[in-house]
């Protein structure tokens, strides 16, 4: 099982922006020298505690610092940017990243942002469609493009001079594309379905309970087999909020206080997802009450949180209850304290993941 790296971020508002910036940068640096596989950085324009507003400028400011991680985004909000611009963004970052470059995409799920871009009413999983067709056409095209959608039409055909490189959109270094993985969050997800259709992979999320997690496993299967291709775990990266510490006590007081930094984090995305009718993320039955999903129900059931060993038992016990998924995807929170929260990140990889492999090896798994 391979380890990767995902944050939004989200940060207690008032911390100074140039400070979390910083913070979550040295996250993404620290996990490069560490030998985590992945990093994926999420975005969003609207929100003052989510405050990485462009991924990709993001990743640009990591390319040339970063060793061996690949860098993807987590996610492009595709219905929020004219596609011909993501298409020829992404082309430069990869380049930038030397190949090392993962596009994930979504169509958003803050509905404060599609407001501001006027997609509040709008199908924004039609246009994410869209827009996703669109780019990977321009990249297998060559201009004039001519590109016809119901929400964009792309084309360089009055204006364009080849002679001089006018009217050409930049291709990405990976042929025929970078590898594309989607970010999904709802229980037996069409999008899992859809992804596997198209041989990409996908990103459960961290917030969701591990009962619809396994839901994704059945859909990538159904995706796949559609596409007469077996399912495989490589095309499958499950994020959770995990917190590694060298004691029991020190794990619980950080990871699982309704006051600490992964409190803070539920604590937000609580209201901000219930308040948009989606409870049933949190819920580990779909009769559960909504009065029961409270915030130490929400801790406890879906933060892991321990000693190396108590965190290898309950990432195997994950496995075992999802499916055979073979990225486990390390969530990023706020460093409330830098110390513990770099230390776990080590732990992680330095005595969880080997225990983690050795157990599988040893069960065939």
């Amino acid at each position: 099982m391979r380890l990767s790296y995902f944050t939004m971020p989200l940060h207690p508002l008032g911390r100074d922006y140039r400070e979390t910036l910083a913070e979550d940068r040295a996250a993404i640096l620290l996990a490069d020298e560490l030998g985590y596989a992945e990093a994926f950085i999420g975005e969003h324009i609207t929100d003052r505690a989510e405050t990485i507003t462009s991924s990709l400028i993001f990743i640009a400011s990591l390319a040339y610092a970063t060793k061996q991680i690949r860098l993807g985004t987590g996610t492009l909000n595709l219905p929020n940017t004219h596609p011909a611009a993501i298409a020829a963004q992404v082309a430069m970052v990869d380049h930038m990243c030397d190949g090392r470059f993962i596009m994930g995409i979504s169509p958003g799920g803050l509905r404060t942002d599609a407001e501001v871009f006027g997609t509040l009413d709008q199908d924004r999983k039609a246009m994410c469609d869209e827009a996703i067709d669109q780019i990977l056409a321009l990249w297998a095209r060559e201009p004039p493009y001519d590109i016809e959608g119901r929400y964009w039409s792309l084309s360089t055909r009055r204006t364009m001079d080849l002679e001089i490189g006018q009217g050409a959109i930049l291709k990405p270094l990976q042929q025929p594309h970078p590898p594309i993985a989607v970010a999904c969050v709802s229980p037996f997800s069409e999008s899992v379905s859809k992804a596997a259709r198209r041989g990409w992979s996908i990103i459960s999320a961290n917030f969701l309970q591990p009962v619809w997690v396994a839901s994704h496993w059945q859909k990538l299967k159904e995706g796949a087999n559609a596409a007469g291709r077996a399912p495989r775990g490589a095309d499958w990266r499950v994020a959770k909020s995990i917190f590694v510490a060298d004691s029991e006590l020190a794990a619980r007081a950080y990871a699982k206080s309704v006051h600490g930094p992964y409190g803070h984090y539920y604590q937000s995305l609580m209201r901000k997802l219930i308040g948009n009718g989606r409870p049933e993320l949190f819920k580990a039955t779909r009769d559960m009450a909504d009065a029961e999903v409270t915030l130490d129900y929400v801790l406890d059931s879906l933060v892991i949180c321990g000693t190396p060993a108590g965190v290898t038992e309950q990432i195997l016990a994950l496995r075992e209850t999802v499916g055979k998924f073979d990225t486990l995807v390390y969530a990023g929170h706020d460093w409330a304290d830098t110390r513990l929260a770099r230390r776990s990140m080590e732990l992680m990889m330095s005595d969880v993941m080997p225990a983690v492999n050795q157990h599988l090896a040893a069960s065939g798994s």
